[in-house]
């Protein structure tokens, strides 16, 4: 996928979905994949990023990283993305964002978004503004109605929610995927080393939600390849007074320095809440059932 947010507009006429995309999930990818059917087109995201928080706007929790989304739009078929910060484009009025934007930057034919997606200057543009507006520049229009499971609306505030609470797995359902992040390892206490269960640690962004602390099942990626794990998120009060949030994965059947290399973690189940041990030793034996826990 290539990255057009500041480059010459693309050579080839695109299909492009819009939307924030927070999450990318099962919801976004019915907007994604309408695009993704005009077969004659170039599939193209138009997003944003936030990179300059202004008054009126309260960015939310990131549900996923960038540099993660643009993995799974990639994997999907995606082959152009777009992603100005939300200050670039915000001063736009409908119109100019279609002609601009759409027409002029990136060479669309056809326009996809959800019924509640909104563009222009105070979010006067709305799905039935891009119909017509698009029919004035060329452009064909999408709208694609809102995704359900069991029932429910799929929205990015319920897997929010979900993740907060420790529900990984209902998240999870929704997402269509497992929620992950790719971070740097960085150097800890080494705690872990000293108790045999050796762990990386990584640090979540304060821009991310924040799920649930305690222990999770989780895949662990490494060079192309997947191994299990356990990992807790919290702040380990049985060790550490600081209070500071880290991510530790001790990963199954792996034996290798990965400081400094972005890894992959995904959650995939709930195992248990954090909470403080009388000792060390009742902590690895925790550990050790926290572990065959992750084996089954």
């Amino acid at each position: 996928m290539t990255d057009i947010t500041y480059s010459a507009p693309p050579k080839e006429e695109t299909a492009v979905a819009l939307g924030y995309f927070d999450g990318l999930h099962l919801g976004h990818m019915g907007v994604i994949s309408a695009a993704l059917a005009q077969s004659h087109l170039k599939p193209t995201v138009f997003t944003f990023s936030c990179d300059t928080t202004l008054p009126k706007f309260e960015t939310p929790e990131d549900i996923i990283s960038f540099e993660n989304k643009c993995e799974l739009l990639e994997k999907a078929g995606v082959e152009y993305i777009c992603a100005p910060d939300f200050a670039e484009v915000c001063t736009l009025s409908d119109e100019d964002f279609v002609k601009k934007i759409l027409r002029d930057k990136l060479n669309a034919r056809y326009a996809c978004c959800g019924r509640n997606f909104r563009f222009g200057r105070d979010g006067c543009g709305t799905p039935e503004r891009l119909t017509l507006l698009g029919e004035k520049y060329g452009i064909r229009a999408g709208i694609v109605e809102d995704v359900c499971l069991d029932g429910k609306l799929i929205s990015s505030t319920h897997i929010r929610e979900l993740i907060r609470n420790g529900e990984i797995e209902q998240a999870n359902r929704l997402l269509g995927y497992e929620w992950q992040f790719t971070l740097p390892v960085v150097h800890g206490r080494e705690l872990g080393r000293r108790l045999n269960f050796p762990t990386i640690n990584q640090i979540l962004p304060e821009t991310n939600v924040l799920p649930r602390f305690g222990v999770y099942k989780s895949y662990v990626q490494v060079h192309s390849r997947n191994y299990r794990g356990i990992t807790n998120i919290g702040v380990r009060p049985t060790v550490d007074e600081s209070r500071k949030v880290v991510c530790e994965t001790h990963i199954l059947n792996f034996n290798g320095d990965l400081y400094g290399e972005s890894v992959a973690v995904s959650l995939c189940a709930f195992i248990r809440p954090e909470r403080r041990f009388s000792g060390i030793e009742e902590l690895k034996e925790q550990i050790k059932r926290d572990i065959k826990s992750a084996e089954k």
